[in-house]
């Protein structure tokens, strides 16, 4: 027997001036399934399910839900069509409880009864299998806690219709699988279900079909059951590519970076960073796997200089001389001037890495302008600037163009180019393919892979445990600003990561409690003879 169709798109364009980021789109979403909605970035998947959620206005085409044309201006008229959109980032109030974030905006005419919302929000937990105190407010919550709120959030207002946008980002694997057990609940009580993700395999173990988009065109879209990696790869990019992290041998150079005990407060007086110790080779990668906000970014931006530290030691071994500098009380512009080779790809891209109204010849400028004199020379940096749009295949107009205008995948590989245009010694990349597609992010790997072959020390911050694993020599999991383990990339799992993701004391902590624990068992014994 045939699904019914719950939402059906015809002939969808959308125009940003001479950009064309959807042309005559047509998609159908039926009810009681789970559509994965794939493509290289910029190819409009995200632009195409912010008209179906109100945040655009389509130029042309007809959208359907149910079977009868609507009209959506707004989010307030998709929610009145049953279709509600959770971000990737959180739309909560902090100091607000879950049911009060729940119930915010909603204008139905009835009299405002918390005790009621708390009843409600309970019966839609345990309808679907969530875990969450209506009563908790958002600031004490964990990564997946918020989220929950916002998948409750839109199902209170009653949508039929759920658009998720990357919701496996800051997720646990043991976090992942619970969210989606609770969409396959959600998926067989006849809601429908729209997942954009980057992560094919999370796209094969939970969709029922996938869709594919391919510069701002529907490709087509296909039965999961029936598809694999690289069928679905060559969808998106439109040629077979291979989908291998070829990881090489640690070349063990030596330490070219040791921290020991650093701890650091944020402007809260909050602390972030506890005694963190670790040390990274030159030709070895070091991942960092970890929760988002669990002072992954501050350890990064202490050692770049950016992020002032309360004690410690951050050392920096040069291999040329073997002679040891100390980082910690050197700010981003000293660690510079001392030739360190020390390069830094933040986690905001446009907020730290690189200037949006500028184009890609002035931000190959950023790290040099200083140097120059009256008149700047812009020879060489656009010449750099066309080789790594080139190399990397950056969608631009050219070479000219505001990076603000480009997509942020393509943001993002001008600032790892450049960055790794320096022959760094010490390369630190921050979330380097976070909203990259397959192809672009295998791209910035073999990029990595190449700078560990060279001698580079390069320490990586992932969020998927996949990548971590087959790319990595060795992983280190931060907790709460805490190490709580460092463990062999070739020998680690998943399911290992994400318990010490999730551990509130260190594996060193650990030891000491039992050991404190055996001599008193043990003084215990002792006595009771």
């Amino acid at each position: 027997m045939d699904k019914s169709v719950a939402l059906d798109l015809k002939k969808i364009t959308k125009r940003f001036g001479n950009v064309v980021a959807n042309n005559e789109v047509d998609l159908t979403v039926y009810k009681g399934e789970i559509l994965a909605i794939l493509g290289e970035n910029g190819c409009g998947k995200t632009t195409l399910m912010n008209m179906i959620a109100g945040i655009y206005y389509p130029d042309a085409g007809h959208i359907y839900v149910n079977g009868e044309e609507v009209v959506i201006r707004s989010p307030k008229d998709a929610f009145r069509h049953g279709i509600g959109m959770i971000h990737q980032h959180f739309k909560l109030v902090d100091i607000f409880s879950a049911s009060e974030n729940i119930v915010l905006g909603i204008k139905d005419g009835k009299k405002y009864n918390l005790k009621d919302v708390n009843k409600r929000v309970l019966e839609i937990s345990q309808r679907y299998g969530f875990n969450i105190d209506p009563t908790k407010k958002i600031y004490e919550m964990s990564v997946s806690e918020k989220q929950t709120v916002e998948i409750i959030k839109v199902l209170y207002r009653g949508a039929d219709i759920l658009i998720l946008d990357e919701p496996t980002a800051v997720l646990t694997p043991q976090e992942t699988e619970k969210l989606f057990n609770v969409l396959r609940k959600m998926r067989d009580d006849g809601k429908s279900i729209i997942i954009i993700t980057h992560k094919l395999h999370e796209v094969l173990s939970l969709s029922d079909r996938v869709a594919v988009l391919r510069k701002g065109e529907h490709i087509g879209s296909v039965k999961t059951e029936e598809t694999s990696e690289n069928e679905l790869t060559e969808m998106m990019v439109g040629k077979k590519i291979e989908l291998n992290i070829e990881r090489t041998d640690c070349l063990g150079l030596g330490e070219r970076l040791i921290v020991k005990d650093l701890n650091c407060f944020n402007e809260e007086g909050v602390k972030i960073l506890h005694d963190v110790c670790f040390s990274v080779r030159g030709g070895e990668i070091l991942g960092i796997a970890g929760i988002a906000g669990s002072g992954q970014r501050e350890l990064l931006e202490a050692i770049a200089g950016l992020q002032p530290t309360e004690s410690g030691e951050i050392t920096y071994i040069d291999p040329n001389e073997n002679t040891s500098i100390d980082l910690r009380t050197k700010n981003a512009a000293e660690i510079r001037d001392l030739g360190i080779k020390l390069s830094f790809v933040p986690e905001d891209r446009l907020g730290m890495g690189l200037v949006g109204n500028m184009d890609a010849t002035d931000n190959m400028m950023l790290r040099s302008y200083e140097k120059t004199h009256v008149f700047l020379d812009r020879k060489n940096p656009k010449k750099l600037a066309t080789k790594i749009i080139d190399e990397l295949e950056v969608v631009t107009p050219g070479v000219s163009t505001p990076v603000r205008r480009l997509s942020g995948g393509n943001v993002q590989k001008l600032l790892v180019g450049r960055e790794i245009s320096s022959a760094p010694k010490v390369f630190m990349a921050a979330y380097p393919v976070r909203g990259l597609d397959i192809n672009s992010s295998y791209t910035i790997y073999n990029l990595l892979t190449k700078q560990k072959q060279g001698g580079t020390a390069v320490i990586f911050v992932g969020e998927d445990l996949d990548v971590l694993l087959e790319l990595c020599d060795r992983i280190m999991v931060i907790a709460s600003g805490k190490i709580t383990g460092i463990v062999d990339g070739r020998t680690a799992t998943k399911e290992q990561l994400g318990v010490l993701m999730t551990k509130s004391t260190s594996i060193f902590e650990d030891a000491e409690i039992e050991l404190n624990r055996m001599k008193k068992n043990d003084e215990g014994g002792a006595g009771n003879e």
